[in-house]
């Protein structure tokens, strides 16, 4: 029986958030499926989730997440590798739903059960309702017998969130300092949740995330933890590029920080590819839903190799027909030559928003 944790925190428990390169017990992804969200009932992204799952099954255990209406569909399509399990969601985007797993040194694992409101809530969220994805976090941990602790006064998302594993966290204000997350929650009092929640000593602040990103600034465009101490970075070198500001800005946050260890971090800078825009006939595939963010013809989207994903072993890229793809792989297998780096087609997740790193959640190995 999987126990809610009401009096107690990870840190009073001496439980930390490993790094996502740390290895992983399995991965979970949810199937998509949503017209309002992915374009076409969700069949051309559902092509890509085949893909990508199939390819983590090769290297650790995978979860697909999937409606009553699409298990057959789902099962049928997806390896025998794949566990597939019924669950009700509103939206598929796995990484971000409040549900973050907590090691400690005895070889335990836990759950924490953080706050969800669908990116802003009323005010500025991308849909409504998103009472099942409220849900998620709980279930999860329920249906794998995981203790975790409650912690859903605090609304705080997957992908506005990198750890170092050894007591480092990077967040943007952007996101994180935004009043339609925590209402007026104060930075200090940010900082104290995550490190009570999360087993941090440090958080370091980016100013923002990335142009045209639609969730208010996550930071999994931005830059992520290859390992302690080493960061990966969306960079531009054009410095009229509408994108060259932000990431500017971020590097030179990160060249003058130091890590919860008192390290300098090693930064390597990944070029991001071309701007994608919605064509207007990809755009006549997504719903028109009054409760959802709309999708518009020629609207630009926030694309980068940074919204990858560790695998045991390998690290999954994601690919844009671009001729930055090439390179992005071979930085990757310079900077991390012990793992397989795979490129995934998975461009339509894009024109829903986010991508592999969005869509995926790794249950770490304690």
């Amino acid at each position: 029986m999987a126990r809610t944790i009401k009096n107690s925190t990870p840190k009073a428990d001496g439980f930390r958030i490993p790094g996502e390169f740390e290895p992983h017990n399995g991965s979970i992804i949810i199937w998509p499926e949503k017209g309002f969200a992915f374009r076409n009932g969700g069949k051309p992204a559902q092509e890509v989730c085949v893909i990508v799952a199939n390819t983590i099954a090769a290297y650790e255990e995978m979860t697909v997440i999937c409606s009553a209406a699409q298990y057959e569909n789902a099962r049928a399509r997806l390896s025998e590798k794949v566990r597939v399990i019924e669950m009700s969601t509103n939206e598929s985007w796995a990484q971000d739903k409040g549900a973050f797993y907590v090691i400690d040194d005895k070889g335990s694992i836990r759950g924490v059960q953080f706050g969800f409101n669908a990116y802003g809530g009323l005010v500025e969220g991308l849909y409504f309702p998103w009472d099942l994805d409220k849900q998620f976090a709980q279930k999860l941990f329920e249906i794998d017998h995981i203790d975790s602790y409650d912690a859903r006064h605090f609304i705080i998302e997957g992908g506005a969130t990198q750890f170092d594993g050894e007591g480092t966290l990077i967040l943007t204000e952007q996101c994180n300092l935004n009043p339609n997350r925590n209402g007026d929650m104060s930075k200090e009092e940010v900082e104290k949740n995550c490190k009570e929640y999360f087993g941090v000593e440090k958080v370091i602040w980016m100013k923002r995330g990335m142009m045209y990103d639609e969730t208010d600034g996550h930071i999994d465009d931005i830059c992520f933890f290859v390992r302690p101490g080493v960061i990966a970075l969306s960079w531009v070198d054009d410095v009229n590029h509408p994108q060259y500001p932000v990431f500017k800005e971020a590097y030179d946050i990160l060249a003058n920080e130091t890590d919860a260890k008192g390290r300098k971090f090693e930064i390597h800078k990944i070029h991001i590819p071309e701007v994608i825009y919605i064509s207007e006939e990809e755009n006549k595939g997504f719903d028109i839903v009054a409760d959802a963010a709309p999708r518009e013809p020629d609207q630009p989207l926030a694309v980068t190799y940074i919204n990858g994903y560790f695998v045991n072993g390998a690290y999954l890229v994601p690919l844009y027909n671009d001729p930055k793809d090439e390179e992005a792989i071979r930085k990757y297998q310079e900077i991390m030559p012990e793992r397989k780096v795979i490129g995934l087609p998975t461009r339509e997740w894009s024109l829903s928003g986010g991508n592999i790193h969005c869509m995926t959640l790794s249950q770490p190995r304690p």
